[in-house]
């Protein structure tokens, strides 16, 4: 008898709730909406908040390149090295992605978050809810000593979600963002102590994450 998918790959079983708003690993099955949504819009034209340009180009290209990035983070996922990428929904319907990358994780306890959202849901408090529920599943299931992040000093947006979270200024680091151009990047840390929480968070299925990512002890 076959095994359910969440069996074979355990990131699969993974549901974070927090009131009306969901996080679950990106799925094949999300996908077209993450790419419809994409396609609609992240961002003014003449903005880019990604460190990669990767919204620049022909609806194929972005499609491809979207997709291709999800499955490579999956096929590369192991405890040397994760990236946690989730599909956000709001009362069932897909509003963007969130994110958390570590390296080293079973020494140093840290991660980055990142995330997007569809324009049609931007100024709605989406995103400080989705960094809030990702941020308390690191620090109450996956035993985070801190979660960092950053943001280009000319996204406002970006940098206002992270001071509501508690996220601390973490100084400024210059970086390339689209060719021939460099960008002030602000990088940020939260810990357990300066997380400012939203509603209570459940969560499924982070025993057995906890035993794919090489976590001992049990889930609490």
């Amino acid at each position: 008898m076959s095994k359910p998918i969440d069996e074979l790959w355990p990131p699969f079983g993974l549901k974070i709730t927090c009131g009306p708003l969901t996080l679950s690993p990106v799925s094949d099955a999300d996908l077209p909406g993450l790419a419809a949504l994409a396609l609609a819009g992240i961002h003014a034209p003449t903005e880019m908040p990604f460190y990669f340009p990767w919204t620049v180009g022909s609806p194929d290209e972005v499609r491809l390149r979207l997709m291709q990035y999800h499955w490579a983070q999956r096929a590369e996922m192991s405890p040397t090295a994760w990236t946690l990428e989730t599909t956000v929904r709001v009362d069932g319907e897909i509003v963007g992605c969130q994110s958390i990358s570590t390296r080293d994780y079973l020494v140093t306890r840290t991660g980055e978050t990142g995330s997007w959202l569809g324009m049609t849901h931007h100024g709605r408090g989406i995103g400080t809810v989705m960094r809030q529920a990702l941020c308390a599943f690191m620090f109450d299931h996956l035993d985070a000593a801190e979660v960092t992040s950053a943001a280009f000093v000319d996204n406002p947006a970006s940098l206002a979600v992270s001071r509501k979270v508690g996220y601390r200024e973490n100084g400024v680091g210059r970086l390339k963002r689209r060719d021939g151009e460099m960008a002030l990047n602000q990088r940020l840390v939260l810990t357990a102590g300066t997380l400012i929480r939203a509603e209570p968070v459940e969560v499924e299925g982070a025993l057995r994450l906890r035993t794919f990512l090489g976590l001992t002890g049990r889930d609490h």
